[in-house]
């Protein structure tokens, strides 16, 4: 069983930036991909981005060109830096850790761009 914890969200102002981050512990061993999902009030999950193993990325169109995933394998830490921040980002923040049998989640983690 992978246990998760997430930081980084807060409140910021258009155009500002954050950095999202999500630590991974427990079965660590058996970690695949990671990544992010965003849930905006009364809307369903989307996913954000995510990457693999070996370092392969995926973007969210609303995300490409503003949002860089990356993560360390040693601390088995996955990042969300998110620049250009819009009012439509603002969401709870999931990160997901893919093991070999199972999906783990986050307890989320709020981001709100406001003016």
């Amino acid at each position: 069983q992978v246990q998760i914890v997430e930081s980084g969200g807060g409140l910021v102002q258009p155009g500002e930036s954050l950095r999202l981050s999500c630590a991974a512990s427990g079965s660590i061993f058996s970690i695949r991909a990671m990544g992010w999902y965003r849930q905006a009030p009364g809307k369903q999950r989307e996913l954000v981005a995510g990457i693999s193993s070996v370092g392969s990325t995926n973007y969210a169109d609303s995300a490409k060109g503003r949002f860089t995933i990356s993560r360390d394998n040693a601390k088995n830490t996955v990042y969300l830096q998110m620049n250009s921040l819009k009012p439509e980002d603002t969401g709870v923040y999931y990160c997901y850790v893919d093991s070999l049998v199972a999906r783990s989640w986050g307890q989320g983690t709020q981001v709100t761009v406001s003016s």
